[in-house]
């Protein structure tokens, strides 16, 4: 698992590319504020319900949740699930909050 910054991030969403976003938060914290991930609590990835993003397993996906504890932890999970490239916000919504809003 690597990790990408805040910074990183923004840049390339700034940018238009397309990104495979994966909020793994809760639904109210992503009711509150979200950067447009698909919402996928950890608690279904480690469940391994995870049919919403299994196309994915062959692409970039980057995970994020409050703080990139959660996230680290559904990266790990999807790596054994067979994703090959996932990305861990580092610093969660509350680094990205911090540099940007």
């Amino acid at each position: 698992m690597e990790n990408i910054t805040p910074e990183e991030l923004k840049k390339r969403m700034d940018s238009g590319e397309q990104l495979n976003l994966v909020d793994v938060r809760e639904p109210h914290e992503n009711a509150e504020f979200n950067i447009g991930g698909i919402l996928l609590p950890l608690g279904d990835i480690r469940a391994m319900q995870t049919d919403e993003i299994d196309n994915l397993k062959d692409q970039e996906v980057i995970v994020y949740c409050r703080s990139g504890n959660r996230s680290g932890q559904a990266a790990m999970v999807l790596e054994t699930m067979g994703f090959q490239n996932v990305k861990n916000l580092a610093g969660g919504m509350l680094a990205w909050q911090e540099k940007f809003q």
